[in-house]
């Protein structure tokens, strides 16, 4: 089965050491899902302004781990800048959870974390 994450972006990025990869992993492991919540509870309450800063935050490390939601979170970014309602993004928003949800969960499984 496929990964919702690209272990060779990773690699990459710790210069292939195990031990570094591993600290990566934890390291998005303690610090995307309340950013991730945040990121929910912003666009269900229509704060856009909040919405934008955790969108804005978590997409460096998104790109690092090679998570493919770019498109989803530019387009929570881009929907910050409007005055539409939050359903216009619902399928965005339920993309990016789903798919960084099994990310975790992955990461936990390859990293035993």
């Amino acid at each position: 089965m496929s990964k919702h994450y690209s272990i060779e972006s990773l690699r990459e990025v710790a210069g292939g050491d195990d031990d570094f990869m591993a600290v990566v992993a934890q390291t998005f492991l303690e610090e995307i899902p309340p950013d991730l919540q945040a990121m929910q509870e912003a666009i269900q309450n229509d704060n856009k302004e909040l919405a934008y800063q955790f969108a804005h935050k978590m997409k460096p490390n998104l790109e690092m781990f090679g998570v493919a939601v770019a498109k989803d979170i530019s387009a929570i970014e881009s929907w910050s800048k409007t005055s539409k309602s939050p359903d216009v993004i619902a399928d965005n928003l339920a993309k990016v959870v789903t798919t960084v949800t099994q990310v975790f969960e992955e990461l936990q499984e390859d990293f035993k974390l």
